[in-house]
């Protein structure tokens, strides 16, 4: 698999298709449409996408178990029966702020859930990154505006996260037992070519797969922060990445057409497609929660 084997996974467009992931428990795959509050369900080896509404902006998801899920919405995070459907809230966050949203979120391999919040209209400094692990929830940074890019490195010792509108990644040191910070983030990548970073996922290597929104790329990164590789995406505005094999790279990647006029849509008829994208590499999934 030298050369990537790309095609449709889903082909119903998504305005703003974000949060995707694989459940190695059912053998699901899940992505969202954060702007029509959609959860989308489709197993690894193919069939029929359940599509489920949630009522409101959703953007996330955590693995329970086999039955249940934590999902990351605008007013913080539901627990939902996979089998049932039925949410409930399980732990606010900024429920009473109507300006945001929740954004990127990714599981420590410590079990904790960072999650990211942003302004519905990506307004300056609106958003703040969150950790939350067995019933306890802290503020770990605040004063960005776009939160994206949020993973971790295989052992949980080193965390990243992004602000889009800076177009930076920054890194920090991470406690593996609890995966809260250690110190202050660095830069690790300062993104200066077109398009904007993106969400984020890191390989068993510890290399960073990087979503190029506007570019039409995923971007890999070395541990010290050079681009090693560039993957074309069909569709400009691909919005994040998440492997869905451990034997390789496989991933499956969501993009939008959020933002678009007509004319734009129509010279990128693959906007807001989901993509599975089949590459050499050593893919890894995302722990359960620790409710």
């Amino acid at each position: 698999m030298d050369k990537p084997n790309i095609r449709v996974f889903h082909d119903v467009p998504c305005e703003l298709g974000e949060g995707p992931g694989y459940d190695p428990l059912t053998k699901t795959v899940w992505w969202f449409d954060i702007v029509t509050g959609r959860l989308f369900e489709k197993p690894r080896a193919g069939g029929v996408v359940d599509v489920h509404p949630l009522g409101q902006m959703a953007s996330a998801l955590a693995v329970v178990d086999a039955n249940r899920q934590l999902i990351s919405t605008e007013t913080g995070l539901f627990i939902r029966d996979r089998t049932t459907g039925h949410t409930v809230m399980h732990q606010p966050i900024e429920a009473d702020n109507p300006i945001t949203r929740s954004n990127d979120a990714r599981v420590h391999p410590a079990g904790a859930f960072w999650i990211g919040t942003m302004g519905k209209k990506s307004q300056q400094g609106a958003g703040s990154i969150y950790w939350y692990r067995e019933g306890q929830l802290r503020t770990l940074f605040t004063n960005i505006t776009i939160t994206n890019s949020i993973c971790f490195s295989p052992d949980g010792r080193i965390g990243y996260f992004a602000d889009t509108r800076k177009n930076i990644i920054w890194r920090v040191d991470t406690d593996s037992e609890t995966g809260l910070p250690l110190g202050e983030p660095a830069v690790f990548y300062e993104h200066k070519d077109a398009g904007g970073i993106d969400g984020s996922i890191v390989d068993r290597d510890g290399n960073l797969w990087n979503a190029c929104w506007g570019r039409a790329h995923i971007d890999v990164y070395s541990p010290d922060g050079k681009r090693i590789r560039s993957i074309a995406t069909p569709a400009r505005q691909p919005s994040c990445p998440a492997f869905i094999d451990e034997d390789s790279a496989a991933m499956v990647v969501t993009t939008a057409y959020h933002d678009m006029s007509e004319t734009q849509r129509r010279s990128d008829p693959n906007a807001g497609k989901t993509f599975l994208i089949e590459v050499a590499g050593k893919g890894r999934f995302d722990p359960p929660v620790r409710l």
